[in-house]
């Protein structure tokens, strides 16, 4: 049974299952829910614990089968964790987990916590017999867009709130900018603010002098901005990504790439191409094929042979080539070379607006 990270805790206060599995990439969310567990389970009786991290091609999975069926010497309940980091158990491993699920004792609660999975490993048998024998819980990032009502009920938790209306929104929107991408540094910064305030409303002021900038920038959530014709958003990412050391060749890659395939999908629907068909061949999916739906009807060919020699010139530039039109610091081009495509895009086609 799969579950969201938000409904884990109704699901524990009706009963405990016999194994939990928890996936994902975002460590916050994935720390809280493994958490919510233990406790649910320490509540229960399941006081003896065992731990085996799988590591290595060559990890002995006997122990963690015996583990299972032999009696607890201190508790009458077991509680055993698993932990594969590398999201890969191997062909023994595979076996061995498909054994473990069919063979679960009832006074054992076993919690798995795997990496992200890709598709192949969601597809695979023993994930299939984990997912069968018990609750997985998938844990995403808080995207940028979801993030502002994150923190509001972070701080309704812990009894604090934000002012109603547009300045609550404005402070909401400031929290978040600040710690995008990072939100282990956002789970720090809400309980700085518990500490320091005391319970009720908080100001702009409050959350502006105590919240520091710990925002971290992904160069592939960039191009959403870019694409989605944000341009604060997509400015500030760019700063930030300087500032973090991002190779800008890496950077500039992102951006070229999505121009390529903004003219390869719009090449594909001039010959006659269904739209989806033409996004699926351009193995463009995800966020980007809701981007690309809105933008492509309203390209020209004249606008992605402007977007197509820039993203040229400026590759040399990143590469420690002049051109006499362009800049000549590589962050300056890429800002330059990011700003024509999101002009472009709300030039042609409806303005996405993801939140500031």
């Amino acid at each position: 049974m799969q579950l969201r990270a938000d409904a884990l805790p109704q699901q524990l206060a009706k009963a405990l299952r016999p194994i939990y599995t928890i996936y994902g990439d975002e460590p916050l969310l994935a720390q809280e829910a493994a958490d919510a567990i233990r406790a649910a389970a320490r509540a229960q009786g399941y006081g003896e614990r065992k731990v085996f991290t799988v590591a290595g091609a060559y990890f002995d999975w006997g122990p963690v089968l015996g583990a299972a069926q032999a009696l607890s010497l201190f508790a009458e309940r077991q509680f055993i964790e698993i932990r594969i980091p590398s999201g890969k158990p191997g062909k023994e491993g595979s076996e061995a987990l498909q054994r473990y699920c069919a063979a679960l004792p009832e006074d054992v609660v076993t919690l798995v916590t795997l990496p992200k999975l890709d598709k192949t490993q969601t597809n695979s048998a023993w994930f299939s017999a984990l997912d069968g024998a018990g609750v997985t819980v998938r844990v995403d990032p808080v995207d940028r867009r979801a993030l502002p009502q994150w923190i509001a009920q972070r701080l309704v938790a812990q009894g604090q709130r934000v002012p109603e209306g547009e300045v609550g929104q404005r402070t909401l929107a400031f929290f978040a900018d600040r710690v995008e991408g990072n939100l282990l540094a956002a789970h720090q910064e809400l309980q700085k603010l518990a500490l320091l305030h005391p319970k009720g409303e908080l100001s702009f002021e409050q959350i502006e002098s105590a919240v520091l900038n710990v925002a971290r920038y992904d160069v592939f959530k960039l191009s959403e901005a870019v694409l989605a014709g944000h341009v604060p958003r997509l400015l500030r990412m760019l700063e930030g990504l300087e500032a973090e050391g991002e190779a800008a060749v890496l950077v500039h890659w992102s951006l070229a790439e999505d121009i390529r395939a903004l003219k390869r999908v719009r090449d594909a629907v001039d010959a006659g191409k269904p739209l989806p068909m033409a996004l699926r061949e351009s193995r463009v999916w995800g966020a980007k094929e809701r981007l690309f739906e809105r933008i492509v009807p309203g390209l020209r060919a004249a606008d992605l042979t402007r977007l197509v020699e820039a993203a040229q010139v400026c590759d040399g530039l990143v590469k420690g080539l002049r051109h006499p039109d362009w800049p000549l610091d590589a962050w300056a081009a890429l800002r330059r070379l990011a700003l024509m495509l999101a002009e472009t895009v709300v030039a042609r086609g409806p303005r996405l607006v993801l939140q500031a």
